[in-house]
Order: C-alpha cells, then sequence, then structure tokens
C-alpha cells in the first residue's frame, strides 16, 4: 500500500474506492471520506507533477479555481483546467460549489491509498510508476529544505531528520511496521482542519518513510531464513 499524503482528516473516514463514490470534504456532517484505488488507469491519471501539485494545493486551501492553481504554480490557467479535468474523471476530484463566475475544485478525500490488484499485472506496473515519481518528489522536497535552511533557528533544533536502518524481520513484522508508520501522525489529527487545535508555535510539518524487504528472497536463497537446507550442526 502506498500512502499518498498525510491524513488530513478527523478519526471518521468513509470508503470512496469507486470514481464517484463518497460524500465531498464540505458535505453533509463533514466527515471526510478515505479513498483505496487499485485500478491502474486512476493510479496513472496520478503520475504527472502538476496534477500532484494541483492536489497538494486543493488538500492545503480545501478548494481552488485553474486560476489559482496557476497562479501558485506558475502555469498556464488552460494547462491547470486540463489536469483539473484530468484528476476529475479520474474520481480524484469534484466540482465544488460555484462562486459567483467562478468555478472550484475540492478534494474527493484527503486520505488517498494506492495498493496493487494482485489479479491485474498492469496495476502493479502502474504502482511502480507512481511509487517512482512520489520517491523522486518527496527527495527534492527534502534536498530542497535542507539547502535553504542551513542554520536551525534555536528552539527547532533536533527537529530535522534523515534516518535509514537495517534489520531482519518477518512478513507479519514487516506489515505491523508498516501499520505503526502510517499511524505515527495520528496524534495531531484534526489539526491541519482546525486551527483551534494547534498548539502556540505549531508548524505544518512533512513526514516521508519508505519501508521494504531487500529483495522477495526464494527458498533457496542463502539469505532467506526459509532456507530449507541444513546447517552445520544438522549435518551427519
Amino acid at each position: 500500500m502506498l500512502r499518498i499524503y498525510p491524513r488530513l482528516m478527523d478519526d471518521t473516514t468513509q470508503d470512496a474506492s469507486s470514481p464517484t463514490g463518497g460524500t465531498g470534504p464540505d458535505r453533509g456532517s463533514g466527515a471526510v471520506p478515505a479513498m483505496r484505488v487499485t485500478d491502474p488507469a486512476r493510479i496513472r491519471a496520478l503520475t504527472h507533477p502538476v496534477r500532484l501539485d494541483i492536489l497538494e494545493i486543493l488538500d492545503d486551501v480545501g478548494q481552488a479555481t485553474a486560476t489559482q492553481c496557476a497562479e501558485r504554480l506558475g502555469e498556464t490557467v488552460a494547462n491547470c483546467s486540463f489536469h483539473l479535468r484530468s484528476l476529475a474523471k479520474a474520481g480524484f476530484i469534484e466540482p465544488a460549489p460555484v462562486r459567483g463566475r467562478e468555478k472550484p475544485w475540492r478534494p474527493v478525500a484527503h486520505h488517498r491509498s494506492m495498493d496493487y490488484d494482485p489479479t491485474d499485472p498492469a496495476s502493479g506496473r502502474a504502482m511502480g510508476e507512481m511509487a517512482g515519481l512520489m520517491v523522486l518528489r518527496e527527495a527534492e522536497r527534502v534536498r530542497d529544505f535542507l539547502q535553504r535552511n542551513v542554520e536551525q533557528p534555536e528552539q527547532w533544533r533536533d527537529t530535522v531528520s534523515i534516518t535509514t536502518a537495517g534489520f531482519w524481520a518477518t512478513a507479519d513484522e514487516m506489515r505491523a511496521l508498516v501499520q505503526d508508520v502510517q499511524h505515527l501522525t495520528d496524534r495531531y489529527a484534526g489539526r491541519w482542519r482546525d486551527p483551534s487545535l494547534r498548539p502556540a508555535g505549531a508548524r505544518p510539518g512533512r513526514l516521508f518513510a519508505t519501508i521494504n524487504p531487500d529483495d522477495y528472497l526464494s527458498a533457496d536463497d542463502p539469505r532467506s531464513t526459509d532456507d530449507p537446507r541444513p546447517t552445520d550442526d544438522e549435518v551427519s
């Protein structure tokens, strides 16, 4: 599972796995739906930098027009309109209530999880493309931050971390670790949408994490703990 964006919602979520399913973030009781996507066509609709930028803007501000997106990104209005329509066709955004002559768009969900369908090889390939783009974007974001912020203010010392680790774990243990990481920011739930929940001095933060086995080892690989061959102690 690839969690595309941090959770920007309260704890109450609804399923919005189909392109037209769920309720918009400003409708009804105000519950923001979660979206799980396995359709390779929909996943590929996100594999474009401008579309990811637009989706990030909509997550940030709630709703925006093509003109507003163009001003934020330095793109043409026509280009942003095209990408907004593409995102809408894939079910990631929807029209917001019209404001006079303006036609804003809003996200269908702020929590989007991409997952591959084991019955559809195209789904796995689409996931690979999506994951590769996300890793490159996040790496560039971190590098840009570090280059722009050579010195840290005293009160923000020890708030930036780049951590790597190697470890041995079973599939179940690694699966549990993935779940743990995906819920690391739950303690801050609601703050993105409700400024009154933010303590004094709070700033937006970003978490980027990857977890993966070194490889999917076969049973006869000497590095696998499932190696069927006897150990020295077992040789008679």
